[in-house]
């Protein structure tokens, strides 16, 4: 059995280089690949152009990124939680390439699979559809669509071993299962790092197969952006 174990993340992201393309998992600030983003920024590597269903907030995620304008291009389906990303956008200082959320999956899905393109209907008759291809299918109209082409995939697990077979918890599994094997290197961070055989099969959800380094992180913040409470009954 390979091991596909790394000492840490600035280990991980050998190899990432100003220009390239990277595909980062989390739905909002949950199940964020939080010490690879921190890697990055230490790394100082620039132009990037980096897939992600939104970019963090100013001070946390992919956001620190955006402080220190590492990021060239954002391609994501929310953009809400950001004021420095609305700022860059507005300003023209940063190119963002909006896409519907269920769009953003399927693309990463596609790479993953090894589908080149697919036809949606969902973003017919917007800006979305400027330029692409347009085909009916039983009558309604569809948008072609291909495939993301990512350098490196950075996506987070709940539990993963050597081999670098995951097991994602909740709602961190959104975006981070679709990504993980859709970029020509996928590197996995995780909460806790087992041995070979301890995880059941049963309910692994990415096989090893499709990592190619994997890290145990450490001291996660797992921010909430938005907590809402109500009043305890009394």
């Amino acid at each position: 059995m390979i091991d596909k174990r790394v000492k840490n993340a600035k280990e991980a992201i050998a190899g990432i280089t100003d220009g390239m393309t990277l595909m980062l998992g989390g739905f909002g600030l949950c199940g964020i690949p939080e010490n690879s983003i921190n890697a990055l920024v230490e790394s100082d590597v620039k132009d990037l152009t980096c897939i992600s269903n939104n970019a963090g907030v100013d001070d946390f995620g992919l956001g620190l990124l955006l402080q220190k304008r590492q990021i060239k291009k954002m391609i994501s389906s929310y953009v809400g939680e950001n004021a420095e990303f609305e700022r860059q956008m507005l300003s023209g200082e940063l190119e963002v390439e909006l896409t519907p959320q269920g769009t953003l999956a399927e693309k990463c899905r596609a790479a993953q699979a090894g589908i080149p393109a697919f036809y949606t209907p969902a973003g017919f008759g917007t800006e979305v559809a400027e330029g692409k291809e347009v085909k009916d299918f039983d009558g309604k109209p569809h948008i072609l669509e291909h495939a993301f082409k990512a350098d490196f995939s950075i996506v987070k697990a709940w539990k993963g071993d050597h081999a670098g077979n995951l097991i994602f918890k909740g709602s961190a599994r959104n975006f981070n299962h679709p990504m993980a094997g859709a970029g020509k290197i996928t590197i996995a961070e995780v909460e806790e790092l087992v041995e070979p055989g301890e995880l059941d099969p049963n309910q692994i959800h990415i096989p090893g197969i499709m990592i190619q380094r994997i890290f145990q992180g450490e001291k996660f913040e797992k921010r909430i952006e938005q907590r809402t409470v109500r009043k305890r009954d009394h």
